[in-house]
């Protein structure tokens, strides 16, 4: 009798689990669904002054959404995303700056003195945003969203990576720090973009 009893009990304890593993797995799977079925619409960030915006401000835009830092060897292409937005500004493009401090501690100002530099060294008018994390456990969760994408996924890698969304507030592509904002890759693929009405699929 006491051997049936360990073996009913192991039994059901076995199943109890299995139950459990099965359930978490489904949740688990819902989450990253609805993950992958949100758009950049569905977040909030802090603008560099201190305010929080809903991103559904900028629906039906093409964005460029940038890490950027202020003592980056790559600091240079500030010029370069001021030039692109003025550039295909009236045709609905917006570039927004994320200043990070991630690397190597290359952004360690406030955001007042962020704000100072970008205007003063650079000329800056297209939005800047409140410093933030992008990569390792604490990141934003707009950042989580964007190295999460399916055939785009993967960390950002240093300062100035370059993530590209439509007009539906998707992401599209994305392209590392050496690839210059007014390269041939990225002003043809935000012409493209510029090219497509909103509500159409980008192909």
């Amino acid at each position: 009798m006491k051997k049936k009893a360990l073996f009913r009990y192991l039994f059901c304890a076995i199943v109890t689990m299995l139950s459990m593993l099965t359930i978490i797995s489904v949740r688990s799977g819902g989450a990253e669904e609805a993950m992958m079925k949100k758009t950049i619409y569905d977040f909030s960030v802090v603008n560099i002054d201190g305010e929080e915006i809903s991103l559904s401000k900028y629906d039906g835009q093409v964005l460029l959404l940038v890490n950027t830092a202020s003592r980056c060897g790559f600091t240079g292409q500030y010029a370069g995303l001021q030039a692109l937005q003025e550039r295909f500004y009236d045709q609905g493009l917006r570039v927004l700056g994320f200043p990070s401090n991630d690397f190597l501690g290359q952004e360690p100002g406030s955001d007042e003195k962020i704000k100072e530099f970008c205007t003063l060294k650079y000329d800056v008018t297209f939005d800047m945003f409140s410093k933030i994390k992008v990569k390792g456990r604490k990141k934003h969760p707009l950042f989580a969203y964007l190295t999460a994408q399916k055939d785009l996924k993967g960390r950002v890698t240093w300062n100035f990576n370059k993530f590209l969304i439509d007009r539906n507030g998707v992401l599209v592509d994305r392209f590392g720090t050496r690839k210059k904002p007014l390269s041939d890759d990225i002003v043809d693929a935000v012409t493209a973009l510029l090219s497509v009405e909103k509500g159409l699929p980008y192909e």
